[in-house]
């Protein structure tokens, strides 16, 4: 889905192929479609967060100020694989898999 597979290089964060390599399918639908990915992206980060809460403080018993920090510092390292995986949760929502099409355009393959 992305031009380039990492995420933590973030020049190329939001960079994305236009078509599916494998059924073809256009990523960008319309302007500004992937803003709702925001929604997305809020509840991921909320989940990120109560996870290293969960861990620093029940885990490793520290304290608010320290398992404060590890929430801060979870959610600036996973920011980016945030980022792409609530775009691909948001694009799910609308698009449905179809064999069908994926069996079209196999050997099939989109420009770059």
């Amino acid at each position: 889905m992305y031009r380039n597979q990492n995420p933590y290089i973030l020049g190329q964060i939001f960079k994305m192929q236009d078509n599916c390599s494998h059924c073809g399918l256009k990523y960008k639908i319309e302007p500004s479609f992937f803003y709702g990915a925001m929604y997305v992206s809020y509840a991921l980060g909320v989940a990120f967060a109560v996870a290293a809460f969960i861990i620093s403080f029940l885990f490793f018993g520290s304290g608010l100020m320290t398992s404060f920090f590890a929430i801060v510092g979870t959610l600036v390292v996973f920011m980016p694989v945030i980022i792409r995986l609530s775009r691909n949760i948001w694009i799910n929502f609308f698009i449905k898999f179809d064999k069908g099409t994926a069996k079209r355009h196999q050997g099939v393959v989109a420009p770059k």
